[in-house]
């Protein structure tokens, strides 16, 4: 259940329409946000999942504010808040709306409120345990749906050696050099995805929420791990029925696409007879709903729990349950009117993950110092959250109206910011120590090794095996995949082997 819930609460409807119009432009480059999720899951898993859970912490600003202070809490929950709407939401309404528009021809606007308010009602009234319940049953409709679509478009086009025949090779690689279109080279994905990586999969409110109310730490650690394999999946069913769209219309069989977000919903309308369809827009609808009525679950818990509280400690539970129900309500408006202007960036997906580099690497920085340094202080956490928020909004702004003409990857933009953050963190932390209580000094690891003392389930549901399981499927994965000039520099491919 914890497994599927993060893979569904992760894929949305900007997944299942972005990586499809991602597919159709650039080929598999950015299925790397897909495959390089499982190595930050094993992180999650190994380190953060059992720490959180020995915590026995009902949020992560509520950590912050027992391992730092309580203002580091605010600011925690104030930009948690903030990427639920703007990033989990907005995009995700949008996206939706999108594909709905294609298909039926109803109006953007129309499809986002209707789709807003149906999935705030069931939010609203079921809380938590209705978002995972449905999370569970929609992954099954959603992966069901996506199987079809690229089973049937690559037996459109003959298969893998018909689909190799009407594209581009390099398109079928997912790791590129920094001279290719996709701008999108490799060292902006191994040393961006961990900043973003590690804040969306282990300290993001929305995804960490699901593994908080594991039953004990096997649960939680092998939910995860579970995860990270499905997340092998979404290059093939998301990303490929794209490329596989883009040889037809090479091949001639359809019409080049304006927008490349639109392939997602022209395939299904191609491709697809009318009954399937019918289950795909299920499948979108579900995808769309499982991950707003999880932002929106998290928003409720954040207001309610993190801030209002604070403010109100005696506060019944019936009083706290309707202040989120409200932030829930007043949010799900913001991210409402926010969404008519995603249409703005070159591409969905593109637009989302350079907005998450912007906003993760403050947040990155202050759980992997909290965590592994005992020196890590308070004053350091406060300037390290609100200089890096201040920098992520700057460069926001400046690539948002393409001052300077802005062209630097979202993903090295993010690693800049994060060691600029670490900067600011260390140096603080120097002149500023921090002072500790006996309760701080037990959020902090003693070393990295002392998260890997429990010995966990026996057999091949040990996490230590999975986890080491996984890391080499996913190793073996890029391998196959890379792109040759890629694998030259890192001596995987030798000259003479190049034909």
């Amino acid at each position: 259940m914890i497994g599927l819930a993060l893979f569904s609460t992760n894929i949305s409807t900007i997944h299942m329409v972005g990586f499809a119009g991602e597919g159709y432009r650039t080929g598999l480059a950015y299925g790397n946000f897909e495959w390089m999720a499982p190595f930050l899951l094993i992180v999650l898993a190994l380190f953060f999942a059992p720490f959180y859970l020995k915590s026995r912490l009902a949020t992560l600003p509520d950590f912050l504010e027992r391992r730092y202070c309580g203002a580091c809490r605010n600011i925690l929950a104030g930009l948690s808040i903030i990427s639920a709407v703007f990033i989990h939401i907005g995009f995700t309404l949008y996206t939706g709306a999108l594909v709905i528009n294609t298909l039926f021809g109803i109006p953007i606007m129309a499809s986002i409120v209707s789709a807003a308010v149906l999935t705030g009602i069931y939010t609203i009234v079921g809380g938590l345990l209705a978002v995972v319940v449905t999370g569970a049953l929609q992954t099954v409709i959603l992966l069901t749906g996506s199987i079809i679509l690229t089973v049937i478009a690559l037996v459109n086009i003959g298969g893998w050696d018909g689909l190799t025949q009407h594209v581009d090779p390099v398109k079928l690689t997912i790791l590129r050099p920094a001279s290719d279109p996709a701008n999108l080279p490799w060292y902006s994905v191994f040393l961006g995805y961990p900043v973003i990586g590690l804040w969306y999969w282990c300290a993001d409110q929305t995804i960490v929420q699901r593994v908080l109310g594991a039953k004990d730490s096997n649960h939680a650690r092998i939910g995860p791990l579970f995860a990270g394999f499905l997340k092998v999946l979404p290059v093939f069913i998301f990303f490929l029925p794209g490329t596989i769209y883009l040889a037809l219309v090479n091949r001639g069989d359809f019409a080049p696409l304006s927008v490349p977000d639109e392939c997602f919903a022209m395939a299904i309308q191609n491709l697809l007879p009318v009954g399937v369809t019918g289950l795909m827009a299920a499948a979108l609808l579900a995808a769309l709903m499982s991950t707003v009525s999880g932002a929106l679950n998290s928003i409720a818990t954040l207001v309610s729990y993190d801030l209002y509280k604070q403010w109100k400690p005696t506060a019944p539970d019936k009083q706290m349950v309707l202040v989120g129900q409200i932030a829930t309500l007043v949010c799900m408006v913001v991210a409402i009117f926010w969404s008519q202007f995603i249409g703005r960036f070159e591409s969905v997906y593109q637009g989302c993950v350079d907005l998450i580099s912007y906003v993760a690497p403050p947040i990155t920085t202050v759980f992997l110092f909290g965590v592994f340094w005992k020196r890590a202080s308070n004053k350091a956490a406060i300037w390290t959250m609100v200089a890096g928020s201040f920098m992520g909004l700057g460069v926001f702004i400046i690539d948002w109206n393409n001052y300077f003409n802005w062209s630097m990857p979202g993903l090295l933009a993010g690693f800049y910011l994060f060691c600029a953050c670490s900067l600011v963190m260390f140096v603080i932390s120097v002149i500023c120590p921090h002072q500790h209580t006996e309760e701080s000094l037990k959020l902090v690891w003693e070393n990295p090794m002392a998260a890997l003392k429990e010995k966990g389930w026996p057999g091949i549901g040990n996490y230590k095996y999975l986890s080491v399981l996984l890391f080499m499927v996913m190793v073996l994965l890029y391998i196959i995949f890379a792109n040759e000039s890629t694998l030259r520099f890192f001596g995987l491919l030798p000259e003479e082997l190049i034909p």
